[in-house]
């Protein structure tokens, strides 16, 4: 069995433990990160519209990247402590979403967890990346609350009966 988790700043460690509480020890592990082109376009973009057609050199853009990509490994070297574990570290750029489907092909379960509103119970709980994957996964998913789970009474209310 393979098991992909999903890591994101800020609630990665709740999705290595859960790893650790319910993965088989003899599954394939693999802590996957995904790196979005926004940030990066961003920078390029203001560079080339804004300061300085015509000196790449001095693109700001490159530099981001690379601060990038030096912090997911950092937080993927983390991860693979806290898990304990072998485990296979996977970096990817692109449509965060469409990436973490796409990883996630072929495997027994994807962990992820909640990145909206996590102040309450429901729907609003989930952000746009993360209802992306749990309706398209191709496989079991595992959704986590990266702290403890609010109270029931944070439910939001029934909609009115119509008869």
């Amino acid at each position: 069995m393979r098991v992909i988790a999903w890591l994101v700043e800020g609630t990665w460690p709740a999705c290595v433990d859960a790893v650790r509480a319910h993965a088989p020890d003899d599954a394939e592990v693999v802590l996957l990160h995904v790196s979005g082109p926004d940030v990066p376009a961003v920078a390029h973009g203001a560079f080339a519209g804004l300061l300085g057609r015509g000196h790449r050199e001095l693109d700001p853009g490159d530099r981001v990247e690379a601060l990038g990509g030096m912090s997911a490994a950092s937080l993927l070297d983390a991860a693979a402590e806290r898990l304990g574990r072998p485990c296979v570290r996977e970096e990817r750029s692109g449509r965060v979403e469409r990436e973490v489907v796409a990883a996630a092909e072929g495997a027994g379960l994807l962990v992820l967890a909640r990145d909206g509103d996590r102040s309450r119970l429901g729907p609003k709980s989930l952000g746009p990346a993360v209802r992306f994957a749990v309706d398209h996964a191709p496989c079991p998913v595992l959704l986590v609350w990266p702290e403890p789970a609010p109270d029931l009474g944070t439910i939001p209310p029934s909609p009115p009966h119509h008869a």
